[in-house]
C-alpha cells in the first residue's frame, strides 16, 4: 500500500500536483501580505503541502478546546463564503473531469479531498491513513 501510495504521490507530482501546491502556497503568501488574511495562512500551507502529496495522507479536524473551536468556526464560516465554495467547487470539477478516464480515476480522488480541505482549511492537520485510524479508535472509546 505504501508503495502504490509512493508511486502515485511521484506521478501526481510530476503531472501537475506542483502546480496545484504551488497555487495553494502563492494564496498563502497573498494572505499572509494583507494581514487580515493571516489567521488563515498555517491551514493553507498545511494544504499546500497536502496538495504536493495527498496520496497516503487525510485532513482531519484537530480539536483545540471551546475558545478555540469558535475562533475557528467564525473563520471558516467567513472562509466559506469568501473563497472555500469557490476554491471546493474548482477541485471538485476538475475530479469530475479526471474521473472520465479510468487512468485519472485517482487524481480525481485526489482533487476531491482537496476540495474537502478547501472548504474549511482553518483548524486541521495531516494524518497519514494509518494514524487517522488510531484517531477514530479513540473518538470511538470516548
Amino acid at each position: 500500500m505504501r508503495l502504490i501510495a509512493l508511486l502515485l504521490n511521484v506521478l501526481w507530482f510530476i503531472l501537475g500536483g506542483w502546480a496545484v501546491a504551488l497555487s495553494w502556497f502563492f494564496g498563502g503568501l497573498i494572505l499572509a501580505i494583507t494581514i487580515i488574511g493571516l489567521p488563515y495562512v498555517p491551514g493553507i500551507w498545511r494544504i499546500a503541502i497536502f496538495a504536493a502529496f495527498p496520496f497516503g495522507y487525510e485532513m482531519i479536524s484537530v480539536p483545540k478546546g471551546v475558545a478555540g473551536s469558535a475562533f475557528s468556526g467564525i473563520l471558516n464560516l467567513i472562509w466559506l463564503i469568501l473563497a472555500g465554495i469557490w476554491i471546493a467547487l474548482g477541485h471538485i470539477l476538475t475530479g469530475l473531469l479526471l474521473c472520465l478516464t479510468i487512468i485519472g480515476i485517482p487524481f480525481g480522488v485526489a482533487h476531491f479531498k482537496l476540495a474537502g480541505a478547501a472548504f474549511m482549511p482553518v483548524g486541521k492537520d495531516i494524518v497519514t491513513k494509518n494514524a487517522r485510524s488510531v484517531v477514530r479508535l479513540v473518538e470511538v472509546r470516548r
